[in-house]
């Protein structure tokens, strides 16, 4: 199996488990949230991870939530190795994705233009 497959279907897998683990969460103040995990970019050495998720709210709230979830990250390092076979389980970071904001973003500019032009 080539390298950069393995790598491309541990991470589409990492991706998965953390999205089950914020489902089986017992914490409060995950459970009211929604969080959506949009990717995770494992290192070349696989010893780290960095988990890109996306919140409803405001940046603020959003910030609370990445820090937490970097304070709690313990939690998802042993359900990933509780889940994954490999002989070292990286260590989770996690880390805003910009990405849907920035396209919601775009697609109020193009809305605001369609408006202009009419």
């Amino acid at each position: 199996m080539r390298p950069d497959y393995r790598k491309a279907m541990l991470e589409s897998e990492i991706v998965k488990l953390v999205s089950e683990a914020l489902r089986e969460a017992k914490d409060p103040r995950l459970k009211d949230r929604i969080i959506t995990v949009s990717r995770a970019e494992l290192s070349a050495d696989k010893r780290f991870v960095d988990v890109y998720i996306s919140a409803m709210g405001d940046e603020a709230e959003r910030r609370a939530l990445v820090e937490y979830l970097n304070k709690i990250k313990g939690y998802f390092r042993t359900y990933l190795a509780n889940n994954l076979d490999l002989y070292v389980t990286p260590q989770v970071r996690f880390k805003e994705d910009p990405g849907i904001e920035a396209s919601v973003r775009v697609q109020e500019l193009l809305n605001k233009l369609k408006e202009e032009k009419k």
